[in-house]
Order: C-alpha cells, then sequence, then structure tokens
C-alpha cells in the first residue's frame, strides 16, 4: 500500500457534487499525475463536511487546511501554491464575516466550534466507499466487541442506559425498543432502517448514508444480534441515487469482508440486508405506513397495538429506527454508556443532527449536544440572518412542528423543551425565517405539503386539513373574519385528536403555533385587510411615489402587462385593475420610488 505523505479530500456529498466537485477532484488526480505527485499526494472524496453554504468544500492533511467555494480551475493554484511552495491559497480561505479574518482550520470556524460530531464523526473524514478506511477508524469493532464480549442482553443494556432515544422524531428510547422486540417469540425477526426522511429542507439521513453508510449497517447487524433477527432492510427514496449507490458498494465490501452473511466474523450469527425503494410519500416515515409499503401494499398507517415490535414487516416482530439512530449505535458501544450519557440534558442524551436552512448565513448540517439553545444554533453557529434581517421564527420539526419566536431563543433544544414551547424535534429540520415571512403564508405552505402527502386513510386528516387550508387560503386573500380564526382553533384541535396516525396528529402544529406566537398577523389579515410581511399578493400593491419618480421609464418598459402609464421625465401611475403584482417594477426601479402597500 502508497504512505501518502499528504492527502487531498473533496466533498462527495450531493450539494458539492451539484456544484462540479467530481470534476475538482478529477483535476486534481489528472494535475498531480502530470506532475509526477500522484505517489506522494492521494486524493479522496468524502461524505459533506456540513458547511454547504461554502461548499465545495476542499480540505489538505496533514495541515487541516480548510479551502471554500472551490471551483474546478483552482486546483492547479492549490497544487502549485499550497503543495510545492507552501503557501496557502488566501482567497480560497474562510473569512470570518464579523472580524473579516481568514481562517486556516475548520476547528477554528464559528460554525464548528460548538459541534459535536458523533453520529456524523466521519462524514467529511474518510472515503465512504472504501471500507478499509472506516474499519481504520474503529469500524466494525463494535459488532466484534458484541458478538465476542457481550450477550444480547447485555448489548441491549448498554443502549439503555446510555439513553439513546429514536432520532426520527417520536424519541421513544432505543434500548428499550429493542428489548421488547427481543422479547417477543418468532421464527423470523427483521431490523429495519427508515431513511425515507421528507420533511422540507431536511437532508441529515441521506448525508450520513452518503458520507458513511458502513456506521448504518454496522448497528443494524448489531441490532439484529440483540432482537434476534437475520434479516435486515434499508428503506430509503428512490431519489437518492448518491445515497443508494453508497450503500450498495458499502453492502458489498461487508459481505467480501464476512461482516454480512450467514456466519458474520466467524462467530455463527448471521445476518443479511436488503434494500427497499420508496417513492417518496411523507407518510412513509411513519412506521407502519412504511412496512406496508416495504410489503407491496399502500403506504397507509394502521392502528397500534399491536406495534411492530410484535407485528411488523410480514407480520414478525420489526424493528423500526431510522438513520441517525443507527448512526449512534457504534460509539456508544466502543466509548461506553457513560460517555454517550453525559452529553446532553437529563432526558435527552447524546446529540442532535439539523438541517439548518432558510433565511440563515451559515446554510448547512450541524450536530450538537441536546441542550444547545435555539440563540446559539441560530447566531453562533448559523452565523445570523441574511443581510442583516431580524430574527422572526423558527420552525422545527418539519411540517409536524411549530414556529417559535424569539421569546423562545434561549430554550434549550431537547425533546421536551421543544414539545412544551408548541413544537418537537422532528427528524431535525430547522428553517429559520426572517422580518419578511408572512407567518400565516407558512402555515399555508407546510399545510399544503400535508394535504399532498397524506395517505387520505382517515377522514380528520383527509377532509379536516382541505377545511384548514381553505380557510388559511380564505384570510390570505383577504377575505377571512375573526370567526375564521376561532374556526381554525377548533378544527385544528379536532385533528391533533382523531387522525388515526403522527401526520394527521401533527399537521395542525403549524397553524396553532403561528395562532400562539403571531396571532396579530392573522388579525391585520382579516381586521386591516393588510398583510404585514407584504407577502400576500392578494393584500398588497405597488404604488409610486411621485416625489421620487423622476419618469425614466424603466418601469413603463419591463412591465409585462402594460399596467404603468405616464411621460418621460414626469411621475408614473401603476393601474391596480391590471397589475398581476410581479415585482419587476419594484426590482427595475433605481430610485426607490415604488413602494409596497
Amino acid at each position: 500500500m502508497t504512505a501518502y505523505n499528504t492527502h487531498i479530500l473533496v466533498c462527495g456529498g450531493t450539494g458539492c457534487k451539484a456544484s462540479e466537485s467530481e470534476l475538482i477532484k478529477l483535476n486534481f488526480k489528472n494535475q498531480l499525475a502530470e506532475l509526477g505527485l500522484d505517489d506522494d499526494v492521494q486524493v479522496i472524496h468524502t461524505g459533506c463536511f456540513g458547511f454547504c453554504e461554502k461548499g465545495p468544500i476542499v480540505k489538505i492533511q496533514p495541515d487541516n487546511t480548510f479551502y471554500v467555494t472551490v471551483r474546478p480551475e483552482d486546483t492547479k493554484e492549490i497544487i502549485e501554491e499550497h503543495l510545492i511552495k507552501g503557501r496557502k491559497v488566501e482567497r480560497l480561505l474562510y473569512k470570518n464575516p464579523k472580524t473579516q479574518e481568514q481562517v486556516t482550520e475548520s476547528k477554528n470556524m464559528d460554525f464548528y466550534k460548538k459541534q459535536v460530531r458523533v453520529a456524523l464523526r466521519n462524514c467529511g473524514f474518510i472515503n465512504p466507499e472504501n471500507i478499509e478506511e472506516y474499519i481504520g477508524n474503529d469500524g466494525y469493532s463494535a459488532l466484534g466487541k458484541c458478538l465476542e464480549e457481550y450477550s444480547p442482553e447485555e448489548t441491549i443494556q448498554v443502549i439503555k442506559d446510555s439513553g439513546l432515544r429514536g432520532r426520527g422524531g417520536g424519541g421513544f428510547p432505543t434500548g428499550l425498543k429493542w428489548e421488547i422486540t427481543r422479547k417477543v417469540q418468532a421464527d423470523q425477526k427483521y431490523v429495519v432502517c427508515n431513511a425515507d426522511e421528507g420533511d422540507p429542507g431536511a437532508f441529515m439521513d441521506r448525508s450520513i448514508l452518503e458520507g458513511d453508510p458502513h456506521s448504518v449497517i454496522e448497528a443494524m447487524a448489531i441490532c439484529g444480534y440483540c432482537i434476534g433477527a437475520s434479516k435486515g432492510l434499508v428503506y430509503i427514496r428512490a431519489e437518492y441515487p448518491l445515497a443508494i449507490q453508497r450503500l450498495k458498494t458499502a453492502l458489498a465490501q461487508a459481505r467480501e469482508y464476512g461482516l454480512l452473511g450467514e456466519n458474520v466474523l466467524g462467530s455463527g450469527f448471521g445476518f443479511e440486508i436488503e434494500i427497499r425503494y420508496g417513492a417518496g410519500a411523507f407518510v412513509c416515515g411513519e412506521e407502519t405506513a412504511l412496512i406496508h409499503s416495504m410489503e407491496g401494499k399502500r403506504g397507509e398507517p394502521t392502528f397500534k397495538p399491536p406495534f411492530p415490535s410484535e407485528s411488523g414487516y410480514m407480520g414478525k416482530p420489526t424493528n423500526v429506527n431510522n438513520v441517525e439512530t443507527f448512526a449512534n449505535i457504534p460509539p456508544i458501544i466502543n466509548k461506553g454508556a457513560a460517555w454517550f450519557s453525559s452529553i446532553g440534558t437529563e432526558k435527552s442524551k447524546g446529540t442532535k443532527v439539523f438541517a439548518l436552512a432558510g433565511k440563515i448565513n451559515n446554510v448547512g448540517l450541524i450536530e450538537v449536544p441536546m441542550g444547545t439553545t435555539l440563540r446559539e444554533v441560530i447566531y453562533d453557529i448559523g452565523g445570523g440572518i441574511k443581510d442583516g434581517k431580524k430574527f422572526k421564527a423558527v420552525q422545527t420539526g418539519g411540517p409536524s412542528g411549530g414556529c417559535l419566536t424569539t421569546a423562545f431563543l434561549d430554550t434549550p433544544i431537547d425533546y421536551d423543551n421543544l414539545l412544551a414551547a408548541g413544537s418537537m424535534m422532528g427528524s431535525g429540520g430547522m428553517i429559520v425565517m426572517d422580518e419578511d415571512d408572512c407567518m400565516v403564508s407558512i402555515a399555508k405552505f407546510y399545510l399544503e405539503f400535508t394535504l399532498d402527502e397524506s395517505c387520505g386513510k382517515c377522514t380528520p386528516c383527509r377532509i379536516g386539513n382541505k377545511r384548514l387550508h381553505e380557510i388559511l387560503v380564505k384570510i390570505t386573500e383577504g377575505k377571512g373574519t375573526r370567526e375564521d380564526i376561532d374556526k381554525l382553533r377548533m378544527l385544528s384541535q379536532v385533528i391533533k385528536d382523531t387522525s388515526l396516525c403522527g401526520l394527521g396528529q401533527t399537521s395542525p402544529n403549524p397553524v396553532l403555533s403561528t395562532l400562539d406566537n403571531f396571532l396579530h398577523e392573522y388579525e391585520a389579515h382579516v381586521d386591516s385587510k393588510k398583510c404585514p410581511a407584504g407577502q400576500c399578493k392578494a393584500l398588497m400593491q405597488y404604488v409610486i411615489d411621485d416625489e421620487k419618480c423622476t419618469g425614466c421609464t424603466l418601469c413603463f418598459r419591463n412591465c409585462p402587462v402594460g399596467a404603468i402609464s405616464g411621460e418621460k421625465r414626469s411621475p408614473h401611475y401603476i393601474d391596480q385593475t391590471l397589475c398581476i403584482k410581479c415585482g419587476v417594477c419594484f426590482e427595475k426601479c433605481k430610485f426607490d420610488a415604488i413602494k409596497i402597500v
């Protein structure tokens, strides 16, 4: 094996691949070969580094230099300046937006300082398609430890003692779920990995499978050993091609190394994993709907009990955990329950991965200890709100969660605190909104998503959410009344209390949380027929300020429907009956003469 002195790590996550990181990697390899340096410098692609806002990312080892927003044409300069002359390419270094100082290493960046990477420990660090790199970083040592040193019951006790709770949204104790499934007697049991994350803006599970698929495979095998299952299934949406490709590669490598199959590591324990594809249905994140989909049936939930632990896939006992939950298992086994439980809060142990998105400066994938406050995430890690705007709300938990205001910024993030605040952890979506967002429209947006994703099996979700949406449309069009606000509350509560599954039971959360925290915006829509944020088209008008208009005719020439009239060098006028409120005139005006009222 070649002993390389330098390694060039190129982000190979979906986001960076979309920004030509594959070409960056190819350029490095070709140029190094031309210079005869390919025996000294190794170029590898990794999983997501997390700092998606600054991708594509290139990291040079062993000096840990972190280059951001790298383009394919930059590779030659990096080789000539950094590798040959020993001088860092300063224009590609990260610049602290507060101090304008250049930062060389990721550990000194605000984005990474407060992060603790457990589930994401290998993402951006190893080549996800090379099993030897995973093994070289304690990979499969946890599986070997369980098979050689621990009984299934002892392994389960370690997971219980760690305090790990399901990271898919429900937060059920993982060790307890394994214990329940183990105690059920059956001739066949199954381990299911739920990789069907469907929240808008969420990409946690996808990134783990793209960057560290072996950690999930190892954890599923450990789970199989604990509950007495010989078969595992990964349910993943077909629109994750890179994650699927890397998972397939990892499965083939694990079989080749004797880590899957009839006799894992010569222990007599047999375990195999297959892939099942989903069509992207949000409701299939619910475990019974997921199981039905894998069985070739409609992805619809069923009443519980019986729970999947008793009767799941093909009517057999089935343990379902999501990708992030499984990714935590190997380090817990390797480092011990006490180590994991020392991180986080009293009732929420460990870390949580979030997909930080929206009106935030540092969009990306982060992992923080439970108990980190929303303020720390948004302002320290996220770098604050884009363009110096004011923070308005943050939606946690996706369509099932709620919008939290500035009053909750110092709330420690854990399962119980978020529920008490009117939101939820969910799978880890976190979307930040600023002063320009209309909270009534935000509630409508999430409800539209739920309507599209509802399986339609139960009346409260199928019909009730349709009625909720109709009321919100009425309000955003300036036709709402105070009675409609009361109807929203009453109907939302009925839907929560009577829906069949978690999708319907949580679907009114965005409505209820915005009513609780932004009632004044609803009242402005129904009383004054105005949208305070200026986002609801039916309630807004573009008008021209006579004193500022110079009559340059730029707005007149760009209006697509001829709604603007006026003479040159004279104030212009917008005919509101013709205006389609496209905003072109507002964008084109150079004199700040067009206002939204």
